[in-house]
Parts: C-alpha cells; structure tokens; sequence
C-alpha cells in the first residue's frame, strides 16, 4: 500500500469480525513496528498482546468493572479540561457517532449501551497494551509511544487490518496487570484494539472531519 493511501485510509474501527488474526501475522507486523523512531534510540516501549481466552476474560471484567460504577483510575490521567477548539472537534465526533447510530441525544440510555461496548473493545479478537517503566519522565516517552502506536496502526491497515487507540482499555490497569502480568513498575499507557473490520458497520465508513492545514500549520519565513 503506498504511504499516502495508508495515512488517509486508516481509521478507529468500531466494530471487528470474530475472525482471529493469525500469531505470524502480529509478530510480522510488531517486527516491522520495532524500527519507529524514539528519543535517542531509547525504545522505551513494551507491548503486550493479549487474544484468546484471556481477552474474553478481560472484556467479561471489565464491563463488570464499568457496570458497578467502579471509578476508573487510569495510570495516565484523562485529560479535565479542552481549549475551546479541540473541545469543539471532540464534541463534533461525538456528534457525527451519535447521529449514524440514530441514536438521539436525549436518548441516555442508548448513549449508555454504545459506550458499554467500548467495554468489550467494539468485540475486536486483539488487544496491544502499550507500557512504559514507571520511573521514566512522561513526556518523552509519551512521544515514543505515540510513534509506535501511530507504526502499528499502519502496519496493521497495510495488511487489512483495524485498529481503534483506546484510553477506554486501560482504564482499570490493575486488572490488566492480573490478566497480562505486567510488573507494577511499569505504566500502561494506552491500548490499541486490532482486528479485521466490519466493513458494513455504519461507524465504521462515516466521513471524517479534520482541521484545514491554515488550523495548524505556522509559517515562519
């Protein structure tokens, strides 16, 4: 797949098929990922991939976790508060997601089923948890992690693959630790769930806004 196409045409996926992606196919693509740039060739990253009956574990307690009322305690807090800019394009998604559900606003209890199936990873067959140590400053390294996550996106949609960047996967670290064995000392910073899309899924073809490049872009001459 040429560059250009690859960075235009992948998207969150919002729903996955059932079809389990091949263990040659995930170490391919985390082989190829190892090459993303870092600061000073650090590579802090660590990925863990969790498939199979473990994932059907983690989905199963983490929709128990959410049904509770259980508070999330993520080891990257969420972001309080927006600019006014970004908290605009945030709530346009929001939006467009709500209106190609039909889902009307006032309707909360819809609202609610829809995001309870970020819960079960929109029932994608492949979870990577992005980590990183605990004692290393965040800013960096959420840089590198960044990198990489951006490469296995990629890398995944070059092969026919989905992926949807969730902050809703890692909300209850300490159970991703139980199910994943991850070290205490390390952080998780953010999953990515990966899969073969539902490509007559109505989320998962609806047009996206983005910024115009005049948004952003500074020219200093």
């Amino acid at each position: 797949m040429e560059l250009r196409e690859a960075i235009k045409g992948r998207r969150s996926i919002r729903k996955f098929k059932s079809t389990e992606i091949p263990r040659s196919l995930l170490e391919e693509i985390l082989a190829e990922a190892r090459w993303s740039p870092s600061w000073g060739n650090t590579q802090p990253w660590e990925l863990y991939v969790i498939t199979g009956p473990p994932l059907g574990e983690l989905k199963r307690l983490n929709k128990e976790k959410s049904l509770s009322g259980e508070l999330p305690a993520p080891d990257v807090p969420m972001p309080e508060k927006w600019p006014e800019a970004m908290k605009g394009r945030y709530g346009e998604l929001g939006r467009i997601v709500l209106d190609t559900l039909g889902i009307p606003r006032e309707d909360k209890e819809a609202r609610n089923r829809y995001y309870l199936g970020m819960t079960g990873l929109f029932d994608a067959p492949c979870l990577l948890l992005a980590c990183v140590p605990r004692d290393l400053r965040m800013e960096y390294a959420m840089l590198d992690i960044g990198l990489i996550v951006q490469t296995v996106c990629l890398l995944a949609h070059d092969r026919g693959l989905g992926s949807c960047i969730m902050a809703a996967a890692v909300l209850y670290p300490d159970l991703l630790r139980s199910i994943a064995g991850i070290p205490d000392d390390r952080r998780v910073v953010v999953g990515v769930a990966l899969g073969y899309p539902d490509d007559a899924y109505p989320l998962n073809n609806f047009a996206r806004p983005r910024a115009k490049m005049e948004d952003f872009a500074r020219w200093v001459d």
